[in-house]
């Protein structure tokens, strides 16, 4: 979906009750939603019409009313009443006042299902239409096949098994007589389907009341998927029945073999990652994961079922680490759900001595903290990851270690500290002998390359960062770790943007995009977003790229993050400026202050108090501000050792002086680019 919002440049139309996660970042752009209103009254009656009732338009307008225009319910009494009165609608009464008080209630679907389901009464159709409800999709004919095979499922299909072939099409003929299920597919013979509340409602309803026969249900199905995928998928199409495969074990109480035969030696192929290192299919293996969850909340893996099935300590930890670690990386770093997969993981990795386990639990801790928490906090979890590696003597513990604290102190704005500890780790990966762990969620080495190559920046070693930089893309790409390639494109746009260099800011930020939406990125995507409109802001469009910084930074805060804002705003300030728009960009930089009180981030203060000197000069504001915002600007860049960004706002504040003592200030002040 998100590949065909991204990239595709004819029309693709989707119906559906409920909006698409994956293409939610293009709604205001490639994927218009489109909301549509529940029936008129004379469509309604039109719709009644065709269904074979009949009577005088306004008594058709009326129904239409009694039901609010509610399409199913209107298709329902219309088959209804074709089949039971000839299609008189004066005959509506006995249920019309059933359903209109549903429908008044609020609950009209399903309430619409229940009224239909005494109209029918039980029998070999809802046998049918139950069976539907235990499919997302059309139900091909072998699928079904398993289910109606001797012996009976008890309590279900009795009255289906040994049908004739007449038999059971004339059941198939009374329900899409009653439209509870859909035409057949010319494309696909043999294949049922239903309308998407029809399967949901009686879905719910096998599962509830009936359990056994749902659960018997599902390991038919099990075992019906398992044989019907390749021993070892190669691509997502092969791959699809091993995930419905996961999905029934799981419903049929079959954890254990659902996880050990299926989702970890073909899904996953052990520590390879297939699916998310190859297919990068993540979003695939959540839905998988979540039915070994409780209830399908993320902290709280199933203790459940026979004892030759309940998942052991040592799966419990398991999925809750392969949740946590897709979670960040579809949803963002920080995510709740995450971060409670990682703290529910903690304790067990304590209890099982799984050290490796345990630093990857607390890197995750740290990256929710580092993102939506204060930066002090972050620094407390990355110095338990610290202490870990020295307690376990441990070289990638230590590596992980260097990248936490490197990342939080360098938002810290403590370049100088940053860039030892970039050092360390870079210097620890290049010693050998440390393998990329698949439970981290980029690569360490790759991390730490991107900050030396910023810190080195920032502490006037300009001649060195490019080689750095590219050697951390390079890492990335030799590694195959997507996640790692987008941070290495992240920050080397971070390095151009540094440098004045718009035209590099948009290749990379292109790149990063591209590899994000394809990957299903949230984080990274947005931060894409606003490197290009800032790119594309300082080429000449200003408005343009305004609106795309306001996208990347409102995608950025849905995904729950905030380190990283005061940045994006000081980024849109710049943008607002060039656009002739200085008021709203003071404003702009007002709100990046208060969020970096919340945050503690200090990064981008040099260089925010530099462009307030800036626009206020421009505005022709006041002199004593002036003079505070470059001095301020100029003493945070000589405290943080940021030598670049000291010469950056001297040389502005230099040419301020010298615009003021010509006179020529209220003439405008033009933003230094370097």
């Amino acid at each position: 979906m998100c590949e065909l919002a991204a990239f595709n440049t004819g029309l693709c139309v989707i119906t559906t009750r409920t909006p698409i996660a994956d293409i939610a970042d293009y709604e205001r752009t490639s994927a218009l939603r489109r909301n549509l209103e529940q029936l008129s009254s004379d469509a309604g009656a039109k719709l009644l019409q065709t269904l074979g009732v009949r009577g005088d338009e306004a008594e058709l307008r009326s129904a239409s009313d009694e039901f609010r225009g509610h399409c199913l319910a209107l298709t329902l009494l219309g088959s209804y009443l074709t089949d039971a009165y000839n299609g008189d609608v004066r005959q509506r009464e006995e249920v019309s006042a059933r359903l209109a008080r549903d429908l008044r209630q609020g609950a009209h679907a399903r309430k619409v299902m229940e009224s239909y389901q005494t109209w029918l009464g039980e029998g070999p159709e809802l046998s049918v239409i139950r069976m539907l409800g235990l499919f997302d999709r059309p139900a091909d004919e072998k699928a079904i096949g398993v289910l109606l095979k001797s012996p009976a499922i008890p309590g279900l299909t009795e009255s289906l098994t040994g049908l004739s072939s007449s038999e059971w099409r004339a059941i198939l003929s009374r329900l899409r007589r009653a439209r509870l299920l859909v035409g057949e597919d010319p494309h696909n013979p043999g294949h049922l389907d239903a309308h998407p509340l029809v399967r949901e409602y009686f879905g719910e309803q096998l599962r509830d009341r009936q359990a056994d026969a749902w659960k018997e249900c599902n390991r038919r199905l099990y075992h019906y998927y398992r044989t019907l995928a390749p021993q070892l998928p190669n691509s997502f199409s092969e791959m699809e029945p091993l995930f419905s495969a996961v999905i029934c074990g799981c419903n049929a109480g079959l954890f254990r073999e659902a996880l050990h035969e299926v989702y970890i030696p073909r899904i996953q192929r052990g520590s390879a990652y297939f699916v998310a290192n190859v297919l990068g299919a993540r979003g695939a293996l959540l839905t998988a994961l979540v039915h070994f969850f409780e209830n399908e909340r993320w902290n709280s893996p199933v203790k459940v079922g026979v004892e030759a099935q309940r998942l052991t300590a040592e799966d419990q930890l398991f999925i809750l680490m392969q949740a946590g670690l897709y979670l960040s990386s579809t949803r963002g770093f920080s995510t709740p759900e995450s971060r409670n997969c990682y703290e529910r993981a903690e304790p067990l990795c304590h209890s099982l001595n799984r050290p490796l386990l345990l630093y990857s639990a607390l890197m995750g801790q740290w990256r929710y903290s580092y993102i939506a928490d204060k930066l002090s906090a972050a620094l407390g979890v990355a110095e338990r990851v610290h202490s870990l590696a020295i307690e376990r003597n441990n070289s990638a513990v230590m590596i992980g270690a260097c990248q936490a604290l490197v990342s939080t102190l360098y938002y810290l704005g403590e370049f100088e500290t940053a860039r030892q500890y970039a050092m360390r780790g870079v210097q620890i990966w290049r010693s050998g002998g440390v393998q990329y762990n698949a439970e981290d969620l980029d690569a360490p080495a790759v991390v730490c390359l991107c900050y030396e190559a910023l810190c080195r920046w920032h502490l006037g070693e300009v001649a060195f960062c490019h080689q750095i930089m590219e050697e951390a893309i390079s890492l990335a790409k030799e590694l195959n770790e997507t996640n790692s390639l987008a941070v290495a494109l992240h920050f080397a746009a971070f390095l151009a943007r540094y440098e004045r260099n718009p035209a590099e800011v948009e290749r990379l930020a292109s790149d990063l995009i591209e590899l994000s939406t394809a990957q299903n990125f949230a984080f990274w995507l947005a931060c894409g977003e606003v490197s290009r409109g800032w790119a594309h802001s300082a080429s000449g469009d200003p408005d343009q790229g305004i609106a795309w910084i306001d996208d990347g930074i409102q995608d950025y805060r849905a995904t729950g993050s905030i380190v990283g804002t005061p940045c994006w705003l000081v980024l849109k300030a710049e943008a607002l400026h060039l656009a002739n728009r200085t008021t709203d960009a003071l404003a702009a930089l007002a709100e990046a202050v208060a969020v970096a009180q919340r945050t503690e981030e200090r990064e981008c203060f040099a260089e925010l108090h530099r462009l307030r000197g800036v626009f206020l000069a421009n505005i022709g504001g006041d002199e004593v501000q002036i003079e505070t915002s470059f001095c301020e600007a100029i003493r945070i860049a000589n405290k943080q050792k940021s030598v670049s960004l000291a010469i950056r706002a001297e040389a502005s504040y230099a040419e301020y002086r010298c615009r003021k003592a010509s006179g020529l200030r209220g003439q405008g002040f033009p933003l230094p680019l370097c």
